[in-house]
Order: structure tokens, then sequence, then C-alpha cells
């Protein structure tokens, strides 16, 4: 047996997927593939013995990758390069293609061989590793965050009375779990204000409170800023505002902004007690308002004490916008 009736046969047993081209020929056909090669494509070797191997390209496949094989045949050269290919069912598959020049004796240019490695798998494991390493980073990103604003809580929250000030600091970081909660149910994409606002409102259950509003999206950046700060106010007007007395009322109205998707939240306290005039020192809620609102979130907040209760004007230029968590200082 010569060696070339050899060849033939060790390549077609090869388990590797294997084809030679003829580049003297038009079209640079295939001439010879292997069982291997057949089994990983689907076709038979009358589909595609004198074609060229471009049928495996689909409308998936790189331009890029095309041109850098297409210059590596015209030149003559060895190139390896990945590349998604398509069987004849049509099904899909990561192609780790090797291409080498075969010469003859006096170095002229007779053959290309082409081996293939079906590398999918290998490429989705890949994908997968870089998922989880993304999700990591995520998650340690927002626990960080998270963990600064409760330190910011537990730092400017303010009480003489140590199970007060443990109320408060509790009921705080429940408000910023809850928002963690509606957020992960959501899975972590757009949350109506509305929710945001139900969610705070719940934990009264006042029939006192009016709540209207269309739907307005705001982003997952954004929800937990907003829920601390309409937990406060909430927790403002029980304690020291118009729902501490028997006849106070409470409006929450909000509306969104175009064009450029923001969204306005307006808080209008009623028939209560006179409050009290602006403090002097800022308290845990102004700061918090500041930082959240306007440092964080490029908004603003405007209050007016009026005869019968309190009016907070809360907006923010862009609902939708990235935006990471506050961080009171």
């Amino acid at each position: 047996m010569d060696w070339l009736k050899l060849a033939a046969i060790a390549l077609d047993r090869a388990r590797m997927p294997m084809a030679v081209t003829d580049p003297r020929q038009p079209d640079n056909p295939i001439v010879l593939a292997n069982q291997a090669f057949l089994d990983l494509t689907g076709y038979t070797a009358d589909e595609i013995v004198g074609t060229n191997c471009r049928f495996l390209q689909g409308k998936g496949t790189s331009p890029a990758a095309i041109a850098d094989i297409h210059a590596a045949v015209a030149e003559g050269r060895e190139i390896t390069i990945e590349i998604l290919n398509y069987r004849k069912d049509g099904s899909a598959f990561w192609n780790k293609l090797l291409i080498s020049p075969i010469h003859d004796e006096e170095g002229n240019l007779v053959y290309f061989f082409a081996s293939q490695d079906d590398v999918t798998q290998y490429r989705k494991l890949q994908s997968l590793e870089a998922a989880e390493e993304r999700l990591l980073k995520e998650v340690d990103h927002r626990a960080r965050n998270a963990l600064a604003v409760v330190n910011g809580i537990v730092r400017l929250s303010r009480s003489d009375d140590p199970a007060l000030y443990a109320a408060a600091v509790q009921e705080r970081v429940q408000a910023l779990v809850d928002a963690h909660t509606l957020l992960a149910d959501r899975g972590w994409r757009e949350v109506s204000l509305e929710q945001i606002v139900r969610q705070q409102l719940d934990l009264i259950g006042s029939d006192r409170i009016t709540v209207e509003g269309p739907e307005v999206m705001v982003s997952a950046q954004t929800v937990q800023p907003l829920a601390l700060v309409v937990h406060e106010l909430f927790i403002n007007a029980t304690v020291h505002g118009v729902l501490a007395g028997p006849t106070g009322t409470l409006a929450v109205r909000w509306e969104g902004l175009e064009p450029d998707n923001g969204c306005k939240l307006t808080w209008e306290e009623a028939n209560g007690p006179s409050p009290p005039p602006p403090p002097h020192r800022s308290g845990f809620g102004a700061l918090m308002m500041n930082r959240m609102i306007e440092k964080q979130l490029d908004g603003h907040v405007r209050r007016d004490w009026t005869d019968t209760g309190l009016i907070v004007t809360i907006t923010v230029p862009d609902g939708r916008q990235s935006a990471d968590t506050a961080q009171p200082e």
C-alpha cells in the first residue's frame, strides 16, 4: 500500500473532522472530506465534494472572520480561527478552524488541509463563567452600596433614647430591605413609581392618604433611593406631620416628565396642625433627600411649609438613568 492510500485511509478514519481543498481548481473546491466532517455538518460526500466550504457559513457568521480566511487562502498561509458555522439542518456551531497549505516537492501550493473542532460547549462554558463573574461583581457592588446606606442610616439617625434610636434604625433598614426585595422580584428591572409608594403606604395603612398618578417606571438603580425617601416622608408625617393628628390628610401624586423619561413626585399635607418652622439643623431625612435625590440622582427637592402642612416636590430628571445607590455621609 503506498503512502497516498494510507494517508487517505488515516484521514477518513480520524475522529477529527477534516477536509482537503484544491486551490488549483476554480473556487478552491473540496476534493476530500472524512466521515467525521460529514457527521459534524450533516451533509453527504456527494453534496459537498466539488463545492467551496463557504456553504457552512450563515447569517451569524462574522464578516471579519470570513475576510481573514479569504486573505489567508489568497496568500497561501496557515490560519487558525474560531468561526460560527451552520449544519445542513440549520443548527449553528462554533468551529475552531485550522487551514494549512500543502506544497509539492517543488514548493508549489497543491492543496489546503482543513481541520474542524466543534468548540460550542467550550464557548458556552466560557460565556457562563463570564456571566457568573459579572454577576458576582454586580452582587458585590450592590452589597457594598447597601452596606454603605446602612452605615449612613446608623450614623445619621438621631435619638437620645436608645430604644427609639434602635427602632428608627430598624425601620429604615427594613425599608431598604423591602425595596431590595421589590427589585429582586422584578429581576432587577424597572419598577413602577406606584409600587414604590404603595409598598411604604402599606406599612401605615391610613385611610387619610390618597395616591394617584400614571404609570411611571424608574430604573433599578433609582428604586432604593426613592423608597428610602418616601419611607422617611411617611414616618415624618406620622410622627410630626398631618398624620400625627386626627384630621390631617396626605395626597401623594406623581407624573412623568417628557422628553427625558424623568419623574415628579408631589407630597402634599393638609388639614393638619400648623407645622413647626423649618429646622435650623438638618435631620436625617433632609440629609438623605439631599444626598440621594440631589447629589446621587441629579434631581431636586423643594420643601414648602404652608399653614396646614408640608408640601414636598421631588423631581428626578431621568427616572431610568443609571446611578449607584446613594451613600449618605
